[in-house]
């Protein structure tokens, strides 16, 4: 998909707007988990999680090749829309982003706070990707897509970091929403010829991409019924899958409750805030533990934007 001088340019692009994001082996989580674990930690980026580095990315792209001036439009969640709105407004193109009815208030007002227009539509994140196309048509704007190669080589960055800084990793635990971190991972792994074998991990209440992965082809779930917003698809990426088919070793789901005490772990264990699918790949590590005794492993923290209210109701006082 992209070649490692690529790579390189952009990451030294994303370097341009902050400066890459730490990775540590916290000892209070390694002896919890009774292994070495590193932990990637994209809730530190400017926007709080993973998905600015594909942002920026794609928008300068979009803004040396011109074309877009009259905006973009996306579907988010949340993070893919602060990362979108954040770009934009470093190189001047302006945002309007569709998210689903009854979405994180505190997502809303950081994407607004940034400067991207927003649209209430539809009851989830497919029905408001849906709503953005049909816009993009009839609005005569860009529509900038979940799933990308750009938004791939962005978020090939926390890889590049992650494989270069930290010690060799046996296993990589990645959560998935759309596939655009797990498919860099397994792209950076395989660029840098190392044997990191990459697991994926999504919620049992949206698992499309765990039922796909099993039938070898793309399996659109009934619904996508999880707090962890950033997991919550009900369609999956057929160009994301076969990259997971080529590289992935399995993928799995972990329960809502695994999920919460995650990201209490994350809290007591190393003070970090973790949002329900940033937290995932730890859920499914500690699920792991017992096969993972005198390995090192490493989990993507792939943001932090948890609402407070969320919070409380998952990691009650």
């Amino acid at each position: 998909m992209f070649t490692l001088a690529e790579l390189e340019a952009a990451h030294a692009l994303v370097r341009a707007a902050f400066p890459g994001t730490p990775h540590y082996a916290w000892p209070l989580l390694g002896a919890r988990a009774g292994t070495e674990v590193w932990v990637k930690h994209e809730n530190h980026t400017p926007t709080g999680a993973f998905k600015v580095r594909g942002g920026l990315v794609h928008l300068d792209r979009l803004a040396r090749q011109g074309g877009a001036e009259a905006g973009i439009i996306s579907a988010t969640r949340g993070n893919h829309g602060q990362s979108l709105a954040y770009a934009g407004r470093r190189v001047g193109i302006p945002v309007t982003i569709v998210v689903p009815q009854g979405n994180s208030a505190e997502k809303n007002a950081a994407m607004a706070a940034l400067g991207a227009r927003l649209i209430e539509h539809g009851a989830d994140f497919d029905a408001a990707r849906s709503h953005a196309m049909a816009l993009a048509r009839s609005d005569g704007l860009t529509f900038a897509p979940s799933f990308h190669r750009d938004l791939v080589l962005g978020v090939a960055t926390a890889a590049l970091e992650l494989f270069r800084g930290a010690p060799p990793l046996d296993v990589l635990y990645v959560p998935i929403g759309l596939g655009s971190g797990i498919c860099a991972a397994i792209l950076v792994r395989d660029l840098l010829g190392l044997p990191t074998r990459i697991v994926g991990v999504q919620a049992e209440g949206a698992p499309a991409y765990a039922l796909s992965f099993a039938a070898g082809r793309p399996v659109e779930s009934a619904h996508a019924d999880t707090r962890a917003d950033g997991l919550a698809v009900r369609v999956p990426s057929p160009d994301a899958l076969a990259i997971m088919l080529e590289g992935a070793e399995r993928v799995v789901t972990v329960s809502e409750e695994a999920i919460a005490q995650a990201i209490r772990i994350y809290w007591t264990d190393t003070h970090n805030l973790a949002e329900g699918a940033g937290a995932a790949a730890l859920a499914a590590l500690l699920q792991d533990r017992a096969t993972l005794r005198g390995r090192r492993a490493g989990v993507m923290l792939s943001g932090g934007n948890i609402d407070l209210a969320t919070f409380r109701d998952w990691v009650p006082a």
